[in-house]
């Protein structure tokens, strides 16, 4: 054995020996990735063709092999490669054993995939999206979906999974609103935490967080090519957008960061080597590789302009911190201005070889050069998509929904007192939303209309009509123009209509779907879009009793529902089983315990709404204005009461490197068995800088049965306490702090305070 070959020697020792060994070529495979098959790769397995193409030479990594994903409205690659699992983790192994046994160093690919919702792949177990998980505050419930897809991944061969998503939500009219966990950092944070640790727990897996940095709040949320010129303040940087990257990177060990297409204050995120070193590495301690987000590299010439010409696009973003080009273009693309690069001086090897070490460091890592191969790929037949991960997946589905509304407590429904019932809208029989990009692309889904039928049988009739579609013709010009109904529409809502007549009970479905919302799907409004409130309107009038489900990828400005519903139940993208699980909380088999992680406001026109927020910056805009918050950060309603009471601060006095133990109770006051996510925010009251209304620091779920009570107890440390005071160093400050316990962020009915002292002479900003 070389030395590099030898597992009884340390890490490091077997890296340096590696990289001693390789040739300029193999050094600069490594630098780009591969894109799987029908993107950039041609054939499923290795052909003899491979010894003449530039991957000869090995390759940093292979993306999407065989995922089932062909491409936007395409549908999945239909090969036994792809939807047999244990087929697939024998074809990864063939590609792998290209490179092991037909390289001449034998440096094993890293197989990435995307993973937000579950893996991509034809079929894994597949969960609710990201902003869907994050309505379930449960940080045991996302780790263990981190397992299940890092086991999955594993057993399928992919060894890097891009996730989790970082990014907090800052507006709501922004296209990717459904991958983000929520619009607090901390929240974001200790969920990252989770899913990260989860996908790395058995030290197989990488998890890749994206996209970093500050690429959630791009100028008016537009997308596409657009996305750039972030207008966030340098303290917000700090205290929002870079927070979760912090706390994940040191906590979960994260293994990938994505670097984003994104500039912010001119300078483009890709081409930066204060974001991708000085903060990145040298700041929160990122020891894995740097992958670009598609074209991030390119984009330096021909979008933001900052290099003349592609070459020395390259030159800019390997010399920023760039590991790996990940493109949907032939590698040769990159790896070729790369050795250019170093033949003509302009690029050191000693700057190539430290970033080579960072991609070969993480291969070590994942013990890809001791054990390459899917060991078993029968297991995987046994466990992808194994009947325990499909029941874990359904009580996600049943965990993120949020009730908002139930007037008069017209839910749950009681099935005994119904004899026919008229489910319509866009929404009841489309699952599209469950099957987007970036996770598995061909799991079967139940609707909300075959949730209920199934619930039904036999003990009521469900009629159904569709009443229109989630647009209209005219839409998006809709947006901003309104067209009268067309006569076909126009009969489309009276046959809904006349199901509603029928019936004892409506249940409309409506909201959003792949069509409006999604990568590249910026919305100008948050209304209902098409002829969605044309159809609730007509239901309505009718005068039997309406139940709302609404299904999106993003916050909607729902404020006809909210004033004429009888009820109004929340769903954003469920998963697969979302139709199961919003019938079983219709009818009561579940109590609904979701909380709202994001802001719904009234209208567009108030953006940004969002939490946390300056003091005074959401108040009253005046009389020519709307005001307030349609739903506040935190809340959501359940079919039991909870009492909070009996809060404790203990010490009532630390210093600045001290900390604080909060108690309290949780009792269930109603008659039902529930479960509530305690909310746990500080206030620093006086402070050198201006500082957040309420800073959420702690959050837990608790199952309690009727009468029961438990206590909760949280640990605010000194981080939880830190501001960025005026001469940007985070310091904890001397004065008091209030402690604000309840179910929302705006409904905190337990108090208290305590402070921080100095000893004498020492001066804070030390």
């Amino acid at each position: 054995k070389d030395p590099y070959e030898d597992s009884t020697l340390p890490l490091e020792k077997r890296l340096e020996d590696l990289l001693s060994r390789m040739t300029l070529e193999e050094k600069t495979c490594q630098m780009c990735t591969l894109y799987g098959y029908q993107r950039v790769l041609k054939d499923p397995l290795p052909t003899p063709g491979w010894k003449k193409r530039i991957w000869k030479d090995g390759i940093g990594a292979i993306d999407e092999h065989l995922n089932g994903f062909r491409g936007w409205r395409r549908p999945p690659q239909d090969i036994s490669w792809v939807k047999k699992p244990s087929l697939h983790a024998r074809a990864l192994n063939l590609v792998q054993s290209f490179f092991v046994e037909e390289t001449r160093l034998g440096i094993p690919v890293d197989f990435t995939n995307e993973g937000i919702r579950g893996v991509e792949a034809y079929q894994a177990t597949d969960f609710p999206t990201p902003l869907a998980m994050g309505q379930t505050w449960d940080k045991e419930l996302v780790l263990e979906m981190g397992r299940i897809t890092g086991k999955e991944a594993a057993l399928l061969g992919y060894t890097n999974v891009y996730a989790p998503i970082l990014d907090v939500g800052r507006d709501q009219r922004w296209g990717r609103y459904e991958e983000v966990f929520g619009e607090s950092p901390f929240l974001v944070a200790e969920l990252g935490i989770a899913l990260a640790r989860g996908i790395q727990e058995k030290g197989r897996v990488a998890a890749t967080a994206k996209h970093f940095c500050i690429y959630s709040n791009n100028k008016g949320a537009r997308e596409g090519y657009a996305r750039v010129d972030p207008r966030v303040p340098p303290r917000e940087v700090e205290t929002i957008h870079l927070y979760p990257w912090k706390r994940v990177i040191r906590e979960a060990g994260l293994l990938g960061v994505m670097a984003s297409y994104n500039d912010y204050d001119g300078v483009p995120i890709e081409g930066s080597p204060y974001w991708l070193t000085e903060r990145l590495r040298k700041d929160f301690g990122f020891k894995g590789y740097v992958v670009s987000d598609s074209g991030a590299v390119a984009y330096l010439a021909g979008k933001h302009h900052v290099a003349a010409d592609y070459e020395e696009a390259v030159l800019q973003s390997v010399l920023a911190g760039l590991n790996v080009r990940c493109n949907f273009s032939s590698p040769k693309r990159f790896i070729r201005p790369l050795r250019n690069l170093v033949r003509k001086g302009r690029l050191s090897m000693a700057v190539l070889e430290k970033r080579v070490r960072d991609i070969l460091r993480v291969k070590f890592t994942l013990g890809l050069f001791d054990r390459p191969y899917v060991e078993n790929p029968a297991e995987a037949d046994r466990v992808v998509f194994s009947e325990s991960h499909r029941a874990f997946s359904l009580r996600a589905s049943r965990e993120c929904l949020v009730l908002l509304e139930n007037k008069g407590g017209i839910l749950p429904l009681e099935e005994k007192k119904l004899r026919r019932i008229a489910v319509v809208g866009p929404n009841a029989k489309d699952t599209r939303y469950a099957l987007t990009h970036y996770g598995p692309v061909a799991v079967p889904t139940i609707s909300v209309l075959e949730g209920i039928r199934k619930r039904s049988a036999g003990k009521f009739e469900v009629l159904y009509e569709k009443g229109c579609d989630l647009t209209d013709p005219h839409w998006p010009e809709s947006e901003i123009l309104p067209y009268p109904l067309s006569e076909k529409e126009k009969a489309r809502i009276e046959k809904a209509v006349d199901a509603a007549r029928r019936s004892d009970l409506v249940i409309a479905v409506v909201g959003g779907n792949v069509d409006t919302c999604g990568e590249n799907k910026s919305r100008t409004s948050l209304d209902l879009p098409g002829r969605q409130r044309s159809l609730l309107q007509a239901l309505k009038a009718v005068g039997k009793p309406l139940v709302v489900v609404v299904i999106s990828g993003r916050p909607l400005s729902v404020n006809w529902c909210r004033k004429n519903a009888d009820a109004l139940l929340q769903a954003f993208y469920p998963g697969p089983y979302g139709g199961r699980a919003v019938a079983e909380v219709l009818f009561g088999d579940t109590n609904p315990s979701g909380k709202l992680s994001v802001t719904i406001p009234k209208t567009a026109g108030q953006i940004p709404m969002n939490f946390p927020c300056k003091p005074a910056s959401q108040v009253a805009a005046g009389p020519a204005g709307v005001n307030g918050l349609l739903y506040p950060f935190g809340y959501g309603l359940s079919y039991t009461t909870f009492r909070y009471s009996n809060l404790e601060i203990s010490p009532k006095e630390i210093p600045p490197t001290g900390t604080v133990r909060v108690s309290f109770d949780v009792a269930n006051t109603g008659d039902r068995p529930g479960e509530e996510i305690a909310q746990l925010y500080v206030r620093d009251l006086v402070s050198s800088v201006t500082t957040y209304e309420k800073n959420l620091r702690g959050f837990q779920r608790v199952s309690l049965a009727p009468g029961e009570k438990k206590r909760l107890t949280f640990r605010l440390l000194p981080r939880d306490l830190q501001l960025l005071n005026r001469e940007r160093k985070w310091v904890v400050e001397p004065g008091a702090i209030q402690v604000l316990v309840g179910p929302s962020s705006t409904r905190l009915p337990l108090k208290a305070r305590f402070t921080v002292t100095l000893p004498k002479g020492k001066n804070p900003t030390k």
